[in-house]
């Protein structure tokens, strides 16, 4: 372990943890990380940019963070960044290979790795789905397993919006697996466990104890998730100022309050708003329907990013096609957000970052690609 991370992470924890508290609200369980175990994993569940912070403070022992590709072209941060704290770099999107070998490289010398277990943050305030790998990975490293909750984080700042807000937050360890429990556990029965430990309703617990979150904005950016209107139907017709988000075609108003809720449609909630476009994103999946972004740029990634194509992008059954570029359903092995308003994927070697224009929506993108491979794999499991 380097001596330079482990100065810089009791230097730097307690002034992080008290800006966390003043900015947020956040507080943890601190008791509880003095007894445990010299080495194992934390998994977590991921709500905010500000989560790996809020699980690096909660913690008195130094550990490795697992992080997204994308901070590595941060040309004047990164360089810091990598400095002080080494993070284990992901590409989302794409098969995490890489950050399985350095992960396990490091454990198995006796150190600590924190990750969260969803790849990416949660849009509606539910714990996304965690990867099957993610068994695997704890079965291979050895060590002890540490389950981490973060609650109230999602209120804080939604994935689809451009300001946080001033609230509650909290971090809880839910378990402890050791090495020998591990060991008599399947694959399966540790993913069973992770999911279940790390599972939050943000809206089921905002009903039960509500919670104001404050802040300006608070429907802004809604519009990068939601891209039917709920009322008339139509697409791309939703804007967001302030408080409110508005369609453009039959003048339906939303109005978003401090307690995260809305009202001005049949939906009280942006996760019942969310399942249902997800029931719409299902039946274009069956009807073989695609969906398009008018306006977008597309990256190839590599070392440094280069323009692939621009325009029109178009993505259903049949793949992704922009301009002269068409790759097909088959050949793309991932698929996923980033940020607040672009899509990462891979082919093969090739690793895509599709960035759209102004008001132009492209994370329905990434639904109907999830829909379309649970399609798929229902298909397979029926004809086994």
């Amino acid at each position: 372990m380097s001596i330079r991370h482990k100065v810089v992470w009791h230097v730097l924890r307690p002034p992080v943890a008290l800006f966390l508290r003043i900015k947020f609200g956040y507080t943890s369980c601190r008791a509880k990380t003095r007894d445990l175990p010299e080495n194992y994993i934390v998994l977590a569940n991921h709500a905010t940019d500000y989560d790996p912070l809020m699980v690096a403070t909660s913690f008195r022992r130094q550990m490795y963070c697992v992080g997204s590709e994308h901070i590595s072209r941060w040309k004047r941060a990164f360089p810091i960044i990598k400095f002080l704290v080494d993070p284990i770099m992901r590409k989302k999107g794409m098969s995490a290979s890489h950050a399985i070998i350095d992960i396990l490289r490091k454990v198995r010398h006796g150190e600590r790795v924190f990750m969260f277990a969803e790849g990416v943050r949660t849009w509606d305030g539910v714990t996304c789905s965690i990867a099957p790998t993610t068994g695997q990975l704890v079965k291979k490293a050895g060590c002890a397993l540490i389950t981490y909750r973060l609650t109230g984080g999602y209120f804080l700042s939604p994935g689809w919006s451009a300001h946080t807000r001033r609230g509650y937050s909290r971090g809880d360890i839910v378990n402890i697996y050791t090495v020998e429990q591990l060991a008599d556990m399947s694959v399966d029965e540790i993913n069973e466990a992770i999911a279940r430990d790390l599972y939050v309703d943000a809206y089921e617990l905002q009903l039960a104890a509500p919670k104001a979150y404050k802040g300006k904005g608070l429907a802004e950016g809604i519009e990068n998730f939601i891209f039917i209107c709920p009322e008339c139907g139509k697409y791309e017709t939703i804007t967001s100022h302030g408080n409110e988000a508005k369609c453009s075609e039959c003048g339906m108003t939303i109005t978003f309050d401090k307690y995260g809720m809305i009202s001005g449609t049949r939906f009280k909630t942006v996760r019942e708003l969310s399942d249902w476009q997800k029931e719409h994103i299902s039946k274009a999946a069956k009807n073989g329907e695609a969906y398009t972004a008018c306006s977008a740029t597309l990256y190839l990634v590599d070392e440094d990013m280069r323009e692939a194509a621009r325009g029109k992008a178009t993505f259903g059954a049949d793949g992704f096609t922009m301009g002269d570029l068409h790759i097909p359903l088959s050949e793309i092995t991932d698929m996923a957000f980033h940020g607040r308003r672009k899509v990462v994927f891979s082919s093969g070697k090739d690793y895509y970052e599709l960035v759209p224009d102004d008001s132009v929506n492209v994370i329905k993108f990434v639904w109907l690609y999830k829909e379309l491979q649970r399609a798929q794999a229902l298909e397979h499991s029926l004809a086994k």
